[in-house]
């Protein structure tokens, strides 16, 4: 692919002492929880969430469930579309790294897990309503997340993206509740059941145009099925311990921000249809504005819109990587 932008990548630990930056989506996952007077005990909260998943999933040569800690950090990658030293912040993922007490080492993690876009707050908050205003029937217009696609594509063969990171991204989704999934015959020994959803989702078609193809596996003790967009191949490509940073990653902002799903007291069945309306399930001590987040969406994708798409439409058209 002609890769004619540059892109910069900048790393932070997320901790209990992590704040957002200026450039970072508030809505994020991560950001979310880094806000208010609870802040701190948000963070220590889900990291003790995240850790004590991984050691209950790691649990060969792990006696007393606390051989393992995960340790994150925010990956934000910036691109500079004129080549004048003006970036606009494009993707943000998370990288996981597993700390092994018992071998006393550090083992590298997945990148990607959690994803976050500008770009696609854009698409899904801009594009796609003002294209229906007024319609009687839900359309998707042409070439809808083909920019994204192709941003994100440029991002993930881009030289800068391979000297920092040895794989590809998977990142870890809920499911839709759109969709019913049914339950397989296929097992993981870390990833669970798999599931197969009754039809394709605009978000499944909006990733397949990053190059990812998509899974849905529920691991062990899990509410819920997860989804796992990846490229290449997600059962053999990656380690168990590495698939169970992700798992416990997810799992954990899932249970948080989707807990009628996620949290829920009663397991998904062979058949499944999630259902953001059940009032069965139990609420985590973590602190979450769910409609404040749901508001920003759309302010977000408007700031895309005046600082991005609209100052550098011309060169985004003539882009071949865009026009490819």
């Amino acid at each position: 692919m002609n890769n004619d932008f540059a892109f910069s990548i900048k790393r932070i630990c997320f901790d209990e002492s992590y704040r957002p930056s200026d450039n970072t989506r508030i809505t994020t996952n991560f950001a979310n929880l880094a806000r208010g007077e609870r802040r701190q005990e948000n963070i220590r909260d889900a990291l003790g969430m995240m850790n004590n998943r991984f050691n209950a999933l790691a649990h060969w040569d792990n006696p007393n469930g606390d051989r393992y800690s995960v340790e994150l950090e925010i990956i934000s990658v910036d691109v500079d579309v004129e080549g004048k030293g003006h970036f606009f912040p494009t993707i943000e993922m998370l990288k996981t790294t597993i700390l092994d007490r018992q071998a006393g080492q550090h083992i590298e993690g997945i990148v990607g897990n959690n994803f976050s876009s500008y770009v696609r707050d854009y698409d899904f908050s801009v594009v796609l309503p003002n294209h229906n205003k007024g319609q009687t029937e839900f359309s998707i217009p042409d070439n809808f997340g083909d920019l994204h696609g192709k941003l994100f594509k440029s991002v993930v063969t881009s030289d800068r993206f391979k000297e920092s990171f040895t794989k590809p991204p998977v990142i870890c989704l809920s499911v839709s509740e759109t969709k019913t999934y049914l339950r397989t015959g296929n097992q993981h020994p870390v990833l669970g059941v798999e599931y197969q959803p009754n039809g394709t989702s605009l978000t499944e078609q909006y990733f397949q145009k990053m190059g990812l193809q998509v899974r849905y596996f529920m691991p062990a003790n899990s509410a819920a099925p997860l989804a796992f967009y990846f490229v290449g191949d997600l059962l053999n490509d990656y380690s168990n311990l590495e698939l169970i940073g992700t798992i416990s990653t997810m799992e954990t902002f899932q249970k948080i921000y989707r807990p009628e799903i996620y949290n829920a007291n009663a397991v998904a069945g062979k058949r499944y249809q999630p259902n953001l309306k059940n009032s069965d399930y139990s609420l985590t001590h973590i602190v979450y504005d769910r409609e404040e987040r749901s508001q920003l969406a759309s302010k977000q994708g408007k700031y895309a819109e005046q600082h991005f798409i609209k100052p550098y439409q011309r060169v985004l058209e003539q882009w071949p990587a865009y026009c490819a």
